[in-house]
């Protein structure tokens, strides 16, 4: 799993604060991910694009293969 800091300016979609750090990253299979998490009302989501990815699904994306 590879990180880089993003610097885009994104709202919380939950109380809609900008004190937001967001977080890409590529996960063990090969998907661009970006993770949210609001500072304000410690809302988490994570981002594939504009959808919304389950926690599950994450998790199973970035399992090692055997």
């Amino acid at each position: 799993m590879s990180l880089a800091a993003s610097t885009a300016l994104r709202r919380c979609p939950a109380c809609r604060g900008t004190k937001v750090t967001e977080i890409s990253m590529t996960l063990t299979d090969g998907s661009p991910v970006d993770f949210v998490s609001c500072r304000s009302c410690e809302h988490k989501i994570w981002l594939q694009g504009d959808r919304t990815l389950p926690l599950g699904s994450v998790l199973t994306k970035a399992q090692k293969r055997r």
